[in-house]
């Protein structure tokens, strides 16, 4: 089944005061209108039109080559929006279904879209998207006739006493067909307080010109807008109970789920062991049997199997642990490819190096791979041991099974099983520290 989307998306937000544009404002590492897009492709959608203010702007630098964009170069409501895409619409076949999404519901289903495009195609010309709700004030009635199909949208202003007591009410989200919204939309005026052309004006129009309108019902989350910061954070949160649950589904343990939060794209395999307070951002992989301990942050990275991590562990963009690799507390690693067995299990700073199957990094160690300018690379061999403390000042590489002394500072190659010490030789006063006592005292 063919079917179009359009996306509006040229609200400023001005509620959320920023910068950034309302649809580009995150939920689960992912822009708004992100979501939106995702759930329509997903759902089987051929051809989504995004309807943006005058670019260049951040959004239509977003979108670019993405979907087809559409100008709004006033903002004149919902219905005006969508009569800027008249002409793309005049172009598809009359009974083809067009989705009417909005980019600021991230939480609308690809099942919900599909859904919305099968009633337009097969049985209805208009069909809204609503919900029940216990405290209907400020929204728009879904009035049905006796029959239970759509008569009309009854704003909350216009209501009467009896149509207030209606607990259906608008979602916003609305289907049509190609050819009713062509003509339709025309027809729409701004006789109202805002004077702007509502959307919502197009049911009773098409009740008028006995087009079939009818309704369907999801949940009140599904079809939240987000308006401000306190809205935005809802969306979060119903987002990571997805995200969660469907991690749980597909077999990964969370000890505490509700503080556990994924991105979008974070994929873990089953079997894997999630602790408390873990929080995984954009980008990350983890395979199976691998053991996420408590107050870990992971981002960019992927973890092969039986991969341990933290507590407190931070892995960030470029690294790359093969199986069996611990990573321990207080241990940061970036850009960096731990070998199978590898480990270091504390109080280490790992970037920009390649470190060998089965090696050890000792507590303390760090790859000093910033000289202010350039980075550069430290290479570690199979079974080395690098003793605690020691500083690796890259470029540097460490041979196969070689060990370094605690507390040293590595400027040089070193070659395969060789032993290397880089310490200022110990001084010992006998007595000194009496003196020294004695001395202060003073």
């Amino acid at each position: 089944m063919e079917f179009s989307v359009i996306i509006l998306a040229a609200g400023k937000g001005t509620r959320l005061k920023s910068e950034l544009a309302k649809p580009l404002h995150q939920v689960a590492g992912r822009p708004l209108i992100d979501w939106v897009i995702d759930a329509a492709t997903t759902a089987g959608c051929s051809h989504i039109m995004g309807v943006i203010s005058p670019p260049p702007s951040d959004v239509s630098s977003h979108l670019e080559d993405r979907i087809e964009l559409i100008t709004q170069s006033e903002q004149k409501g919902t219905g005006h929006a969508v009569l800027c895409g008249i002409h793309t619409l005049a172009q598809l076949p009359p009974a083809q279904p067009v989705i009417i999404l909005f980019a600021d519901t991230p939480l609308i289903t690809s099942q919900t879209i599909s859904h919305l495009a099968s009633l337009t195609a097969e049985s209805s010309d208009l069909v809204v998207a609503g919900f029940e709700t216990g405290n209907p004030s400020g929204y728009g009635r879904l009035k049905q006739t006796s029959d239970g199909l759509l008569e009309a949208i009854v704003e909350d202003a216009d209501a009467s006493d009896d149509e207030k007591q209606i607990a259906l009410v608008n979602g916003g989200v609305m289907a049509a067909k190609a050819g009713l919204l062509c003509e339709l939309l025309p027809q729409l005026t701004a006789a109202n307080a805002q004077n702007e052309l509502y959307l919502t004006d197009l049911v009773s129009l098409a009740r008028t010109a006995r087009y079939h309108c009818s309704f369907i019902t999801t949940s009140q989350d599904e079809l939240s807008g987000i308006n401000d910061r306190a809205q935005l954070a809802q969306a979060e949160q119903h987002m990571q109970l997805r995200l969660r649950q469907a991690a749980m589904a597909s077999g990964v343990t969370l000890l505490d789920p509700l503080s556990v939060y994924f991105s979008y794209d974070t994929q873990i395999a089953p079997d894997t062991l999630v602790e408390p307070h873990v929080f995984f951002g954009p980008g990350v992989t983890i395979g199976q049997h691998c053991h996420i301990k408590a107050f870990s942050h992971l981002e960019g990275s992927h973890l092969a199997d039986r991969v341990t991590i933290g507590p407190f562990a931070r892995l960030r963009p470029g690294t790359r642990l093969d199986d069996s690799v611990k990573i321990g507390n207080f241990v940061e690693t970036k850009n960096s490819h731990f070998h199978a067995g590898a480990k270091a299990s504390h109080l280490s700073y790992i970037g920009d190096a390649d470190i060998g199957s089965e090696a050890n990094i000792g507590a303390g160690t760090i790859t000093c791979n910033y000289d202010g300018f350039n980075k550069f690379k430290t290479v570690i061999g199979n079974g080395a041991f690098i003793g605690s403390n020691t500083a690796l000042v890259a470029p540097v590489s460490v041979g196969e099974g070689a060990v370094i002394g605690a507390g040293s500072t590595i400027t040089e190659d070193i070659r395969d099983n060789d032993l290397a010490l880089a310490r200022s030789a110990q001084r010992s006063i006998r007595r000194g520290a009496e003196k020294l006592r004695a001395k202060k005292g003073k």
